[in-house]
């Protein structure tokens, strides 16, 4: 186990049935970071549990709490009996999580009988203030949405935790990296590649140094390259997963190429995870920074559209300091593929995916303008897909020689 350690003191230093009682532990943590920390308390008089409690569900959860110092409060209404406290620090997501940390601590307590304990988590002297970190912050926050909510929706919601996020994974359009290190620290592949032309990855590590994640370098087994998904530079049969974000609708051209070439290199019975931008919902055309009108971009002439879009000073939102102009939005806006849900799930199974998992988020309520008569309602209504599917292809004869990947 690692040296991470444990001081706990009780207010009343001695606890007397009918009368509430805290225990504060301060936990130092002896690393980069802990995913998922949660403190166990089994309070143990005569050398027998008595009672215990977890503070991830009495109220004090942490998504990830970098190294330093914090401090977990424990208030029970009522105290029982008790002359030590076994403390363990739980940690990691999934298989890999594991009792990190344990220590057998006195304490004084004289009641009879204890109640369930309500918990608190504040940062020790040094440490960032939690309601700084991105689990707090929630939605509105670049950090969290890849970090910690687009890692999850991944890993967990739509990959079910399977054990080949522990294997080689390929990430097709990667963007800043964000979310594949929170997806490496949370399952720990034997490898995870994102590839992307654009190279935003080359600002993870300030990123994370802003949002108080302390990673001086990438951890082993998390690379980036420049590529792009028309022409991965990879053997046939590289990778367990492969992971596409938001990326297949900015692919310039069209994406076909690029869904042959994540078949090429996932193995047989691979998975995928996909999320393709739907070009005809509220949320695929990727101009929102310029107008909240519902469906402005499929009701305006093309003209009027590209003037607001050129001549309007966009509302930026958190994008990790990354900021775009007007020109570069319109250009992206050109380029978008006009994927379909239905146009989409045809051309994954002609590739012989079977789908594992299927996600849909949809409108409300769509209230019609004579403009958008023409569209589908299922085109309109469906604002996000999220699909997993497993790579039914035949393993390669005996003798195969496979032509070598090139980026041309």
């Amino acid at each position: 186990m690692s040296s991470h350690s444990f001081s706990l003191s009780a207010h009343p230093a001695t606890a007397t049935q009918g009368l509430p009682v805290r225990l504060d532990i301060v936990l130092d943590i002896d690393a980069t970071l802990l995913i998922e920390p949660a403190l166990e308390l089994q309070l143990i008089a005569d050398g027998q549990a008595v009672a215990q409690s977890d503070s991830g569900a009495g109220g004090a959860w942490a998504g990830w709490l970098p190294g330093g110092r914090w401090q977990y409060s424990a208030t029970f209404a009522q105290a029982g009996r008790a002359d030590q406290v076994l403390v363990r620090l739980h940690a990691g997501h999934g298989p890999q999580r594991s009792v990190v940390a344990e220590q057998l601590l006195p304490v004084d307590s004289q009641g009879e009988q204890w109640s369930s304990a309500s918990w608190e988590l504040q940062a020790g002297a040094g440490s960032p203030a939690v309601e700084s970190l991105s689990w707090k912050r929630g939605h509105e926050d670049w950090f969290f949405r890849h970090f910690d909510h687009a890692a999850g929706v991944m890993g967990s919601y739509m990959l079910g935790d399977s054990p080949l996020l522990q294997g080689r994974i390929l990430d097709v359009g990667c963007g800043d990296g964000i979310s594949d290190l929170g997806l490496f620290l949370r399952h720990q592949p034997e490898l995870l590649i994102g590839v992307d032309p654009f190279r935003g990855y080359e600002r993870l590590l300030d990123v994370c140094a802003e949002n108080h994640l302390p990673i001086k370098d990438l951890p082993p087994g998390l690379s980036f390259q420049d590529a792009d998904g028309n022409h991965l530079p990879f053997a046939d049969d590289s990778f367990d997963v492969v992971l596409s974000w938001g990326s297949v609708e900015h692919i310039a051209g069209g994406y076909k190429q690029t869904l042959n070439e994540i078949k090429r290199v996932l193995r047989p019975d691979g998975l995928l995870f996909i999320h393709p931008g739907l070009y005809y919902s509220n949320y695929g055309h990727h101009l929102g920074e310029f107008s909240s009108e519902p469906f402005f971009h499929l009701t305006m002439e093309e003209q009027a559209l590209k003037k607001m879009v050129l001549d309007t000073p966009p509302s930026y939102i958190d994008r990790a300091g990354e900021f775009s102009t007007p020109e570069q939005y319109w250009q992206w806006y050109k380029e978008l593929n006009p994927i379909t849900v239905s146009e989409f799930e045809a051309e994954l199974r002609a590739l012989d995916f079977d789908f594992y998992r299927a996600a849909v988020r949809t409108e409300e309520l769509i209230e019609y303008q004579p403009a958008l008569q023409k569209y589908s309602i299922q085109d309109l209504a469906t604002l996000e897909l999220y699909l997993s599917c497993y790579n039914r292809k035949q393993a390669r004869p005996q003798g195969y020689v496979q032509s070598t990947p090139t980026s041309e």
